[in-house]
């Protein structure tokens, strides 16, 4: 009898511990979804925000285009209008959870609207021309060329940036080394028991690369120069030419540093000498190495 009455305690203590847990859990993921409804709104509410942004922006190039005879000036702002008009209808169709795509918008909001600010200067500047300086039309030339001067220069200086940030969005390999294996994957010293090369490295962190599945690829050069491969057709576009490599690997990147490796499997005759490793990734060559085969 004790032992029965000591049993139905235990199992209602494990009941109630049970049920504890599953309420503590069930609250937990109400707020997460409530946190995660609250971010979605907030998306929706920054994209329709950035959306009547550029709607305003459009009828404000309506209404200075309105009150310009100058045919050169009216164009550039009808070119602006135009490229405003394409952001704002690939705006629409972006889903507001794109944080990514939504972000880069807005940058481009601030550009188009910084250059809408240098021709309102430059209609202001012209305007008060006109009418002081009716006859000077020599003076108001160069001053409209100087303002398309500054406007090419933002040009070329969003470029330079735009490259920036291109380059600044690429993988970066970082600490490699070559691991020999024997036949039973071990590490071995001797040249002749190599049966495995183990490439190890680490993809950098990097927060502006764009994330996802990405093929990182390998390429092996022998010290004659040769590159090693199993299948001449194992290639891929480099600089607009098909390139051959030793070993790929799928992987899925999110922004943060990966630990990984590559294996090449050593089925032919491997001289001694300077070896290098060159990694790819999106096009791009993103890590060079060099080994040595001393054993």
């Amino acid at each position: 009898m004790k032992k029965n009455t000591i049993f139905i305690i235990i199992t209602v203590i494990v009941l109630i511990a049970l049920a504890i847990a599953v309420i503590y859990f069930a609250k937990q993921n109400k707020q997460k979804e409530q946190e995660m409804t609250e971010m979605v709104e907030q998306m929706n509410f920054e994209k329709e925000q950035i959306e009547k942004d550029y709607s305003d922006l459009t009828l404000d190039y309506d209404g200075y285009t309105t009150n310009i005879k100058n045919d050169s000036l009216v164009q550039l702002l009808q070119d602006q209008k135009n490229k405003v008009q394409q952001l704002l209808d690939e705006l629409r169709v972006t889903k507001s959870t794109n944080a990514r795509r939504i972000a880069e918008l807005r940058k481009e909001l601030a550009t188009v609207r910084s250059v809408m600010i240098q021709y309102v200067n430059q209609i202001d500047s012209l305007n008060s021309l006109n009418k002081v300086l009716k006859t000077e039309n020599v003076e108001v030339k160069k001053k409209y060329q100087a303002a398309t001067e500054t406007v090419q220069q933002l040009s070329k200086e969003k470029q330079s940036l735009n490259e920036v940030v291109n380059r600044a969005s690429i993988l970066e390999i970082t600490n490699f080394s070559m691991v020999p294996l024997n036949s039973k994957n071990r590490k071995t010293t001797w040249f002749s028991q190599t049966a495995n090369l183990q490439f190890n490295y680490t993809i950098s962190k990097n927060i502006t690369a764009t994330p996802g599945e990405k093929i990182i690829y390998l390429r092996i050069t022998r010290p004659d120069d040769d590159v090693l491969t199993k299948n001449p057709d194992n290639v891929f576009r480099y600089e607009n030419k098909d390139i051959t490599y030793s070993a790929s690997k799928k992987i899925e990147y999110t922004g943060e540093a990966i630990h990984d490796a590559l294996y090449w499997k050593v089925g032919e005759i491997l001289p001694k000498g300077n070896y290098r490793a060159d990694f790819f990734a999106d096009g791009n060559r993103i890590g060079s190495f060099s080994f040595v085969f001393e054993k």
